[in-house]
């Protein structure tokens, strides 16, 4: 199958289009909501609201006997508000760390979570199966209502977080200014919290409560490496997100193997690789040449320095020297290259013989850089 007909297929197959559109809705909401995590260093927290939510499905079951998605996701989300009270009171109330409480909260309510589906595998009633996928998604189930449900509560939560746009920003940049502004700090942390935990319910039934942190975490990292400014952040994290969703639920309709939950989560892992390689100013490719540059720069300017200490023994400072002369001072092996440098910014030029001199140019730069290096001190007796 070809690129034409991977197209076609998510225009015209119903089942590949309500996928898709499940998938992107969950990465547009994960994208912007994940942003924020990013930005104030809690990654953990989605992974831990996602394992928490696991109990609330299992128990939602067992209290209605529906596995209704707006039922299942009501009772997550239940069960991921309770963690976040459970997190707050213990990290006000206890010397413990966040991290640590974080990392408690997560495996106590993983635990339960897994304890009661096993429970409920073993029970003779057959209307249990399925509940399991909960753990790794299982995206292709996905129906109509399904997505309108996902669509309605994402979109509730991206038209808060844009009502509570400046109190996010401040929160995630600047807390304690935003405290001094009377803006009620506490409170926004919490309603925060509880949008990502509405990202992660409407993310279980495609990617799992394993995966799901990765979508929250992903998108807002890749997209940090592009910019620096909030509001392009999170257009790109969700534009990150939603394209990781259709790639993953039209790469996963290429065989009947592939789960679509896993392979959302590997091609947004390949654009936080893409982004961390080539993203300018962050990017390690452009780190990389950054430094090169940098350090060639600096070489040149060791050139042009010995250069001129030697022109100094002359009455004339722009008397040439041989090439070997130079080598033997600036002990490099890339003395020409950064003699061909200085040629190209009008620094030096060469003479008979292979020997080179400081232009007019290049001779009062000298004169300036050996001028800054001096101490203040003795700059004021010059």
């Amino acid at each position: 199958m070809n690129i034409l007909d991977l197209l076609a297929s998510l225009l015209f197959d119903h089942t590949i289009r309500t996928v898709a559109l499940g998938t992107a809705t969950l990465g547009i909401v994960s994208g912007v909501l994940g942003s924020f995590a990013v930005l104030r260093k809690q990654s953990l927290l989605g992974d831990a609201l996602s394992h928490a939510a696991l109990p609330g499905v299992a128990l939602a079951y067992m209290l209605t006997g529906s596995k209704s998605s707006l039922v299942l996701m009501l009772g997550a989300g239940v069960a991921g508000v309770l963690a976040i009270l459970l997190l707050v009171g213990i990290t006000t109330r206890t010397p413990l760390k966040e991290d640590s409480v974080l990392g408690i909260v997560l495996s106590v309510f993983f635990g339960l979570g897994l304890m009661l589906l096993t429970f409920l595998q073993r029970n003779p009633d057959a209307r249990q199966a399925g509940l399991n996928t909960f753990l790794f998604g299982q995206a292709a189930t996905l129906l109509t209502r399904d997505v309108l449900t996902m669509a309605v509560f994402g979109g509730l939560a991206l038209l808060l977080a844009l009502a509570f746009w400046k109190e996010f920003k401040l929160l995630s940049f600047d807390r304690d200014f935003g405290a001094s502004l009377g803006l009620p700090m506490g409170a926004m942390d919490i309603l925060l919290t509880t949008l990502l935990v509405v990202a992660v319910v409407i993310g279980l039934q495609a990617v799992g409560v394993v995966l799901m942190s990765a979508m929250l975490v992903a998108p807002g990292a890749a997209a940090r490496q592009w910019t620096d400014n909030l509001g392009r952040m999170t257009l790109l994290s969700a534009l990150f997100g939603a394209v990781a969703g259709v790639a993953g639920a039209l790469v996963s309709s290429l065989g009947s193997g592939l789960s679509t939950g896993p392979v959302i989560v590997l091609c947004i892992s390949l654009i936080v690789l893409i982004s961390l390689t080539l993203a300018p100013n962050r990017g390690l490719l452009w780190n990389s040449l950054r430094q090169w540059r940098t350090r060639r720069r600096l070489r040149s300017d060791v050139v042009l320095e010995n250069l001129y200490q030697m022109s100094s023994q002359h009455a004339d400072p722009t008397h040439p020297h041989a090439v070997a002369a130079l080598e033997a001072v600036s002990g490099s092996g890339a003395v020409r290259r950064s003699l061909q440098d200085l040629q190209h910014r009008g620094l030096v030029a060469p003479h008979a013989n292979g020997q080179w001199a400081l232009t007019p140019q290049g001779v009062a730069l000298a004169q300036r850089q050996q001028q800054a290096a001096k101490p203040a001190e003795e700059r004021r007796h010059d």
